[in-house]
Parts: C-alpha cells; structure tokens; sequence
C-alpha cells in the first residue's frame, strides 16, 4: 500500500516537472514571437525585404530551405541584390552577409570548397560576381585567386559545334538560357577589368547563338534550352529546341542582356547589337503581360488551363525593364511599365506579416530539363512544377527590381 502510494506521488511530481518545462517553453515562445521588433513600413520595400531576409535567415545558405551551406546561384542571386543595396545606402550589415557567405564555403587557401572543375557547371559563375567587390574592399587575395579560378573554368568550359558554352558537362551540345545569366555578365565584367576586354566578342558571339537558335520565331520570346546536335529526348528535332517558353527564362536573359551591358564598352561594334537583342525581346515580353502587367510561368500562353502569374518572371522583366530604362538601353516608357507592374506584383504576391516581414508567395520551384527521372520540358511539366512561400528566385527578383525603382 505505502509503496503504491509512493509511486502515485512520484509519478504526480514527473507530471507536474513536465507540465512546467513544456509550459515554460510555450510561454518563451509567445514571448519570442511577441518581442520580435517590428519592421518599419516607413522603409522601402528594398530594405523591408532585405531585413526580412537576414532575420529569417542568418545564414545566406538557409535560403530557399537549403539545410547546409552549398555555392550555390540562388544565394548568389539574392546576394546581388544585397550588393546593390550596400553601394546605395553604404550599410555594412548587407556587405557583411555577402562577406559571410563566400568566406564559409572557402578555405584558407582560397579554394571552394565541394567545387569540381570538371563538371563545368556554369551556374557556378553567378555567385562569383560578388568576389570583385569582395577583393576590392578587403584586398584579400583569396577572393582574387578564386576569380581566376572561375575565368580558367571557362577557358575549358565545353562548347557547343558553333561555340556556345555548354550548360554543364552532364549536359552536351546544350545551351540555356539561365546560362547566358549565370556565366556573361561575370565574364564581362572580369574581361573588362583583368584583360582589357579581350573576350568582349566570345560573350557577344553567346548572344548571337541565343537569337539565331533560342529564340522564337513566331512570339519573338525565348525558350529554355537549345541542343545542337537535336539528340536529347527533350530536344524538337528540326530546332533543337526545348517545348516550352518559361517565364523566368525570359526573365534570366533580359538580365543577362542589360547586366552585362554594364561592362559593355559602347565603342565596342557589339555593344548596339546586344542594346538591339534586349530592345527586341523587352517589345516582345510586353506584349505576353497580364492584364495587370505580371508574366506567366508558360509565358506565350496565357490561356492555357492551369497556367498562373509568377514572381519570379515577373519582378525579374520589372528589373530588367527598370534597369534598361534608367540605363538608356530601353525607351523611357519602359520604366513606367515596371512601376505600375510593380504595385501589381506586391498587390498579388506580397503578403507582409505582424513582424512587418515581407513574404513573397508561389513562387515556381526549379525547373530544368534532361536527367533522372527524365524532364521533358512540355508546357504540363512547367505547370505542374510546385510552388512555395519564399522561394530564393522570387525574393531576389523583387528585391532587385524594388531597388531599381527606388522602392
């Protein structure tokens, strides 16, 4: 009886141990939740959003849901953003989180790490752009070394019969369009700086291979990809092309254009051919806009069933538009487009929560073509692509065009 009893109360004192730590714990976070300092909605959206992103994730390779740090160009793309916002408002917080990112994945001798040259991936050379401002403010030599490692990736880098740059090494005879983003704009600006602008035709020659086979005839957009050889299951077999025309890939190569026009000498004979290009497919991607002035995921059909508005493509034609304007590569009227599709763009994707943080929803996952398990690239593929909260792509997209437009 007594040892019944004895039981009774130590099994009551476990209960009641429990209930309070458990208690404690929601009680600390009600509090964490409530003492979160609320983000001014007296700051512009650029800094909204960039604060949302470094109390969200401290680390910049916890964008996009990544559960460990990787080199990687959708956290070079957000940062890029964070590198304009920095040359504008000169704060250190957003030079330090870039600052932070580069120096984790590499080593005291200057090397990435988990990086293999042999797979010649070109989206590697996207985050690399951040090294030039890196090396210049600090002078640490490792971020020089590393420049020079990336230029020597594409002085190997496979091509293509008619020399355009392979997408990756798993990927021959292909060329696309998110490549013409990750690799141009960095060899642009590296040409112009260590080599007196000796590669300038080889970049605009990537270009001339875009228009001559990546481009529509009939729409005047862009699709995805192009293979050469027209081997690859995905691959229309007169063209070589891919099936659909991707929003964000309209979006990719508008940026390629008027980022690396940015180191575009405009003595240079190519320099109004390529101002011609982005003319050319800004016209074209005007006319494809909602009625609210966003962009579809399959972008040439906005009737199709199942297809949507999507962020991403859109605040990135917003950007390019706003850049091209503010840089006398478009036509000023461009610019007006971009504002008024940018109140668009917060009315339909931004939702901003207690905290004052911004969140940018549905955004498309990534997309691509090839591999295993096969992705064919039909117009069903893209539309069935999932979309998430948040998505690195969406909010880098946004955060350059707000800075753009002064937002």
């Amino acid at each position: 009886m007594i040892k019944a009893v004895f039981k009774k109360i130590n099994f009551i004192k476990v209960v009641i141990v429990f209930l309070l730590i458990f208690g404690s714990k929601i009680k600390a976070q009600g509090q964490n939740d409530s003492d979160k300092t609320i983000i001014s909605d007296q700051l512009k959206w650029s800094e909204r959003t960039a604060l949302t992103v470094l109390r969200n994730y401290p680390n910049a390779w916890q964008l996009d849901g990544n559960d460990k740090p990787k080199w990687d160009y959708k956290m070079g793309f957000v940062l890029s953003g964070f590198e304009k916002l920095f040359q504008k408002t000169n704060d250190k917080k957003y030079l330090n989180y870039i600052k932070d990112y580069v120096d984790e994945r590499i080593d005291s001798s200057g090397t990435i790490k988990k990086y293999d040259v042999k797979e010649y991936n070109i989206d590697y050379l996207s985050p690399a752009k951040l090294l030039f401002n890196l090396y210049d403010f600090t002078k640490d030599s490792r971020y020089l070394k590393l420049l020079g490692q990336f230029r020597n990736q594409l002085e190997s880098q496979p091509r293509t019969a008619s020399g355009g740059f392979w997408h990756k090494q798993i990927y021959p005879n292909q060329m696309w369009i998110d490549g013409l983003y990750m690799a141009e704009p960095f060899y642009a600006q590296f040409t112009m700086k260590y080599e007196k602008g000796k590669s300038l035709d080889d970049i605009a020659k990537q270009f001339e291979l875009v228009q001559n086979h990546i481009v529509d005839k009939q729409t005047g957009l862009v699709y995805q990809a192009w293979d050469e050889s027209k081997e690859i299951g995905w691959a229309n077999k007169l063209t070589g092309t891919s099936p659909t025309i991707w929003g964000r890939g309209i979006g990719w190569y508008m940026l390629a254009l008027t980022e690396t026009l940015d180191y575009f000498p405009k003595s240079h004979p190519k320099y109004k051919v390529l101002v011609a290009y982005l003319n050319q497919i800004a016209k074209n991607a005007n006319e494809y806009k909602s009625p609210e002035g966003l962009w579809y995921q399959v972008a040439d059909k906005p009737q199709l069933f199942g297809n949507y508005v999507e962020p991403s493509a859109s605040a990135m034609v917003i950007y390019a538009f706003a850049k091209g304007a503010n840089r006398g590569y478009l036509a000023s009227s461009y610019k007006r487009t971009a504002q008024k599709s940018f109140d668009s763009f917060v009315k339909e994707f931004v939702k901003v929560n207690k905290a004052g943080e911004v969140n940018i929803l549905n955004v498309s996952s990534n997309v691509g073509l090839g591999g295993k398990p096969f992705r064919d690239g039909t117009n069903e593929y893209y539309l069935t692509a999932k979309t998430k909260e948040n998505g690195a792509i969406g909010i880098g997209a946004f955060l350059l065009s707000a800075i753009e437009l002064d937002k």
